[in-house]
């Protein structure tokens, strides 16, 4: 009896470790057919992680794809650069397939400021011009280590899911950056807008003493955004 008691006990930790493990190193959970074409469903219903399926029968070439990424972002912004996602919500095809694109466009000196996604490690590919890029480790012993490199028209760099990362165009002329992502939809985390520009507004008092800054200097910030 004790002997069975014993073997149950070893297979539910080797059950309970195998879960954690998937968990773990789960990114978007895998297909269990052959696509699931994403599908706004109007009446009420649970929500999902992940969209509706439209129903096999009535998916068509045109849900797997999209035209337009030979077309330059505006990047006229404060900024200076323009992120043109293709997302589950451009290309409804992506549903489930745990993939996504990005086109990233810099005018001189633009910037694609420090952000992180939380759901997704991403590939950075320069198609065009040169590119500052880095991303910061996370807190730990050896911690908030900053990797960067100078990227040029072939280069490609990889930043680690949900680390802060960014590009910065050091030159005279535009940029453009190709990004591969491994989620249907990463999310984005800006870090200056999420920290300066939450709604409601984090207390300032909190942010003075979490950056050591004079109390006018984030409140000023907090207006900014």
């Amino acid at each position: 009896m004790k002997g069975s008691v014993l073997m149950y006990l070893q297979l539910a930790t080797v059950a309970v470790l195998a879960l954690a493990c998937s968990i773990a190193f789960a990114s978007d959970p895998s297909p269990l057919q052959d696509f699931c074409v994403a599908f706004d469903k109007n009446d009420s219903a649970v929500f999902v992680n992940g969209k509706f399926c439209k129903d096999p029968k009535d998916v068509k070439a045109e849900d797997f794809f999209l035209s337009g990424l030979n077309v330059a972002g505006d990047t006229s912004g404060q900024l200076g650069s323009k992120v043109t996602p293709v997302a589950v919500n451009e290309l409804v095809g992506l549903n489930t397939l745990g993939i996504s694109l990005a086109r990233i466009d810099f005018a001189p000196y633009g910037l694609n400021p420090p952000h992180t996604h939380p759901r997704a490690s991403e590939v950075l590919f320069v198609l065009e011009g040169t590119l500052y890029v880095g991303f910061v480790t996370s807190n730990g012993d050896d911690g908030n280590r900053l990797f960067t490199k100078v990227l040029n028209a072939g280069d490609v760099f990889v930043f680690p899911v949900g680390l802060i990362h960014f590009q910065f165009n050091t030159e005279k002329s535009n940029a453009i950056a190709f990004a591969g992502l491994s989620s249907q939809n990463p999310g984005v985390i800006t870090i200056a807008n999420a920290t300066f520009g939450s709604e409601p507004p984090i207390n300032p008092d909190v942010l003075t003493k979490a950056f050591q800054l004079d109390k006018n200097l984030v409140e000023y910030l907090q207006k900014l955004f």
